[in-house]
């Protein structure tokens, strides 16, 4: 169980990022800087660092955590269930998270730092959940495959939902996806 200390932590990162992204969008990532974010939230440059190591890393407040917390819903799903199916699943249900740092998913987008730490942020993400596929039993290829297949498949749900204007429901998406992408990890 989650205690005070950790939920009043994610609850200030929470608020810093969304400070950070509002001055972002106001000035520009280049031109804002850790001072003008802590200011904005009413706490010192010092008290910034105790909650984020670089200004990059505030816009990446829940992708940082977001591979554990995959990796642990994928350890809670039924041990019969098929991996791919398993994955599917989660994913579905992180689907609207996702969605909802579309602003910073803009940011970052349009500042090449940005682009290169996330990469490395969902390296990272990766890396826990094809340990999670792991521990179910699907060999590490096949984790690592999978994992990346269902990385790419949110990516081009994101691409096709920006295409058709949002006009199209993101889980439909995902769901479609995740079906043309099924026939290669049944084996």
């Amino acid at each position: 169980m989650e205690g005070l200390r950790d939920r009043t932590r994610r609850a200030v990162r929470a608020e810093l990022a969304g400070r950070a992204l509002e001055l972002f969008a106001e000035r520009g990532f280049d031109e804002t800087t850790v001072d003008d974010i802590a200011r904005a939230a009413g706490m010192s440059k010092r008290s910034f660092f105790r909650y984020f190591p670089t200004k990059e890393d505030v816009v990446f407040g829940e992708i940082e955590t977001m591979g554990e917390q995959v990796a642990q819903e994928i350890a809670a799903r039924p041990p019969q269930e098929e991996p791919w199916q398993c994955l599917h699943a989660v994913l579905r249900g992180w689907e609207s998270r996702i969605n909802a740092q579309a602003d910073a998913m803009r940011l970052v987008e349009s500042t090449p730092a940005l682009r290169t730490r996330l990469l490395q942020k969902r390296d990272e993400a990766r890396t826990r959940i094809i340990q999670a596929l792991a521990d179910r039993g699907m060999p590490p290829l096949e984790a690592d495959l999978a994992a990346a297949a269902a990385g790419a498949a949110l990516d081009a749900v994101a691409r096709e939902w920006l295409r058709t204007g949002g006009s199209i429901d993101r889980l439909t998406l995902v769901d479609r996806a995740f079906t043309m992408l099924r026939p290669a990890f049944l084996g």
